[in-house]
């Protein structure tokens, strides 16, 4: 991940960028198209950010990356 990135992530969301680099390095190495594995991702980032997540918006959340519907340039929407 570009160091700028991670650095605007980190100073928006309060989350360290060591925390972020093991998020981004679960994803890659599992299988980012597994339900399971993506609650479990939105759970855990939800725990972090002290943030709660609706159902709803988990559905959604899901339904975008298993259907490719996720923004290509992730970095104009940080």
């Amino acid at each position: 991940m570009n160091e700028n990135l991670l650095n605007r992530i980190e100073e928006k969301t309060k989350v360290d960028k060591d925390t972020i680099i093991n998020l981004a390095s679960k994803l890659q190495n599992g299988d980012y198209k597994n339900e399971g594995t993506l609650r479990e991702i939105i759970h855990e980032l939800s725990n972090i950010t002290g943030k709660e997540v609706s159902e709803e918006k988990e559905n959604k959340i899901i339904s975008m990356i298993v259907n490719d519907k996720v923004p290509k340039d992730i970095e104009k929407y940080v």
